[in-house]
């Protein structure tokens, strides 16, 4: 029995395109909002974000923000730890560099190698790191990640030992027999800093898997609560770390300073491959921005200051200070965000004589200036 009379049938009707009508409605609504904000997410997912608080250029608060009404992009970056190296990029974001083009920039930390595999998965348009493990990450990978900035030219790594202990001296045999039989914080296993602290080790003629023990945490910000509980002798770390530790008695200063090495390639900013060919002009863009806060940190202490400040609320200003004297002391960031071949070269021969990663690689298919090369000029 047809329980719809025709009465009904005509009420249900119309129920219908009543609905139909608000559905419609919504979807308008919905497509005005959505197409009023950014211009697109590059890199919107937040699955290898490692769970960091994020920083974005939306909130920037220095004079360059885009205008109201004008469409922006938004373009999530991958850190492997929040670092007084990466100030530059902390600065384009609160300064309004990249605002001030158009751009939204979102910084997560992903620990672990997560920085890596956020932007091989398209969770990240970008990474800040070195480009030895861009090349790892390359392998088999048909959108290759590729690194068109320099930010920090040298191996931003120290290391630091128990408070009132260090070598004799720094000579390569103190340095020897100091480090025999330590228990070394050394970093993730295939980071930088593991790397480094392997072919130091290798250097003096130990052997990094008898000659020591390496506790190889994923997450480098834990050195110096693994110093503090003694499960280490030695930690390697970098900015704000080093300050942390010496203010909580956990060590002294640093006893030995790989940003010695020279220049390397140690922190560039690196897209893929495709965002290269197809999305050139919004390449360019993060570039010049970027490009314009490192010359500002380089030339303006006090700048660099109020930013650390900001990023790391959590130190004194005194080690505030003492962090950037460090960094401007050991001339830690790129001048012109050029990456040279001689730094790429010092960076794939320290993993080379690990053993670590062992695959040939060329200058060309790990780095592309054109950028860097178009915002400088002739």
């Amino acid at each position: 029995m047809n329980t719809w009379g025709n009465g009904s049938g005509r009420s249900f009707r119309t129920i219908i395109r009543t609905l139909i009508v608000l559905i419609a409605m919504m979807m308008i609504v919905g497509g005005c909002a959505s197409g009023s904000s950014s211009g697109g997410s590059s890199g919107g997912g937040s699955g290898s974000s490692g769970g960091s608080e994020a920083r974005s250029s939306s909130s920037g608060d220095g004079e360059g923000s885009a205008s109201a009404g004008k469409s922006t992009k938004k373009l999530i970056i991958a850190e492997p730890l929040h670092n007084l190296g990466y100030l530059p990029l902390y600065a384009a974001i609160h300064d309004g560099q990249f605002a001030s083009r158009g751009l939204e920039v979102e910084v997560i930390t992903a620990t672990g190698g997560a920085h890596v595999t956020a932007v091989v998965s398209g969770d990240a348009w970008g990474v800040i790191g070195g480009p030895e493990s861009n090349a790892m990450a390359n392998r088999n990978n048909k959108d290759p990640i590729v690194s068109v900035v320099n930010v920090v030219n040298r191996a931003n790594v120290y290391l630091m030992a128990a408070k009132g202990t260090g070598p004799a001296s720094s000579s390569p045999e103190d340095l020897k027999e100091f480090l025999k039989g330590k228990r070394i914080a050394a970093g993730r296993h295939g980071g930088t800093p593991n790397l480094v602290t392997r072919y130091l080790l290798i250097s003096l003629g130990l052997d990094p898997e008898k000659d020591v023990t390496l506790e190889e945490p994923a997450d480098g910000s834990t050195v110096v609560s693994l110093m503090q509980q003694g499960i280490v002798d030695i930690a390697n770390g970098a900015e704000p770390q080093i300050a942390d530790g010496i203010a909580k008695g956990v060590w002294d200063e640093p006893f030995y300073k790989f940003p010695d090495l020279g220049d390397f390639s140690y922190s560039v900013l690196s897209v893929r491959r495709s965002a290269i060919d197809h999305e050139p002009e919004t390449v360019q863009a993060f570039v010049e921005a970027l490009l314009e806060a490192l010359k500002k940190v380089n030339e303006d202490p006090e700048f660099a200051r109020e930013i650390a400040i900001k990023e790391f609320p959590t130190l004194s200003e005194s080690d505030v200070q003492a962090s950037l004297d460090r960094a401007y002391e050991d001339d830690l960031w790129s001048k012109d965000g050029f990456i040279t071949e001689d730094a790429l070269k010092l960076d794939m021969d320290v993993m080379h004589a690990t053993g670590i990663f062992t695959d040939p690689y060329t200058y060309d298919e790990l780095i592309d200036m054109r950028f860097v090369n178009k915002a400088n000029g002739p």
